[in-house]
């Protein structure tokens, strides 16, 4: 069996000094926004010498038959029905 130890107050909120919150830290871009430290702003503002913006999706392309494959065509709303 082990004997408790117990701690005194200073042992306490010497450990417990850590344990404050702090503000978020902010760096500023050459434009002066201010974004949070190694993140990259989407604005399209400049972050370590190149500029990050989001792209849009885009659709996929239509790809062509092979040759020899014949093209379907797309089935009209009786002939959905019918199958």
């Amino acid at each position: 069996m082990v004997v408790r130890m117990r701690h005194t107050r200073a042992h306490t909120k010497n450990r417990r000094s850590h344990h404050a919150l702090h503000g978020a830290r902010l760096s500023v871009a050459e434009g002066g926004a201010q974004h949070p430290r190694h993140k990259a702003l989407l604005d399209g503002t400049p972050y370590r010498g190149r500029s990050v913006t989001k792209k849009k999706p885009t659709a996929p392309k239509a790809v062509a038959p092979k040759k020899g494959e014949k093209k379907e065509k797309p089935k009209t709303k009786k002939e959905a029905k019918k199958s």
